[in-house]
């Protein structure tokens, strides 16, 4: 059935051992790991590295396969979102290279889902961000298929800031684009790790598309928001998001999780729903975020079972 879990970005100061250890203890079943390079974070969330496939010998991997075992969680993916698609070629160049080591790394260490997004240049079209995909993404699932992973893109539209005007940084933000990227790359290990929130304040049925790409499904974050129709009425959807939406934990917005979690049992998925936290308003203390966590999961345990 499915398995409930959460995104390891919003622990940043946690080590893995520690992040695995909180999940076990809260009766978690699985934990999305962050595999960013080591360094700076460029934006929140971001800059995460809870492995790092830099360092990843054999010691590394017997270390990982015992914390699994020893606290029966099971590690749901592998996450690393750049922007492949960067304007700043070199930018780009790292971002794509880094993104084939996670998948080496998910490879060595038996875990099936590498968790990323496609990217785009923000300044350029659809059409334009299709045909530098077309050019570039077709190798790293190459390089994924080959060793037997999956690689999943998430439906973030990655347009929250000023610097991300006016197309945002991830091109993957609607069923029509996805129609056309999968036509690009029909390759089954190629799909989506599907949060319903960005389609909610991009004014999109976010339960429609669990049906309609079944197929593709490889991972599910959960991840809530809060679309506040007087900010709306004010400064239109051509507006900054941020400027009339806010991400919220599960529960605290606007999703339906009742529907939501039919929906996936409808189509028979059976893999990790993972809560993301990026609501701001449990950000200002270690204890504000494990009570995120454990507030999305008191929600959500009434539909998907602990453990």
């Amino acid at each position: 059935m499915l398995k409930l879990g959460f995104v390891s970005a919003i622990m940043p100061d946690s080590s893995f051992e520690e992040v695995m250890a909180f999940a076990s203890e809260q009766q978690f079943g699985c934990v999305e790991i962050m595999c960013w390079p080591k360094g700076k974070a460029e934006r929140r969330y971001a800059g995460v590295t809870h492995i790092n496939v830099d360092a990843l010998d054999r010691e590394a991997i017997a270390h990982i396969h015992a914390v699994q075992r020893d606290k029966k969680v099971f590690i749901s993916g592998l996450g690393f979102y750049p922007n492949p698609m960067d304007p700043d070629e070199e930018k780009a160049a790292q971002a794509i290279d880094h993104i084939k080591k996670v998948i080496s790394a998910a490879a060595l260490l038996g875990i099936p889902v590498v968790n990323t997004f496609v990217g785009r240049n923000p300044s350029r079209n659809i059409p334009d961000n299709l045909a530098l995909f077309a050019e570039r993404f077709p190798d790293i699932v190459a390089h994924a298929g080959s060793l037997g992973i999956k690689v999943a893109i998430e439906n973030c539209p990655m347009l929250f800031t000023n610097d991300e005007w006016p197309g945002g940084k991830n091109l993957a933000i609607s069923p029509a684009v996805w129609d056309q990227m999968f036509t690009i790359i029909p390759d089954a290990h190629f799909g989506l790790n599907y949060d319903p929130s960005h389609l909610v304040w991009m004014q999109m049925d976010p339960i429609r598309p669990i049906y309609d790409y079944k197929d593709r499904l490889h991972h599910i974050h959960l991840k809530d928001v809060k679309v506040y129709k007087e900010k709306l009425d004010r400064v239109g959807i051509l507006a900054n998001p941020l400027e009339y939406h806010s991400p919220k934990i599960p529960g605290l917005g606007d999703v339906n999780w009742g529907r939501f979690i039919a929906a996936l049992t409808d189509v028979g998925y059976r893999g990790p729903c993972c809560i993301e936290v990026e609501d701001k308003a449990f950000e200002k203390s270690s204890e504000d975020i494990r009570t995120a966590i454990l507030t999305a999961r008191n929600h959500l345990s009434q539909y998907i079972p602990l453990g």
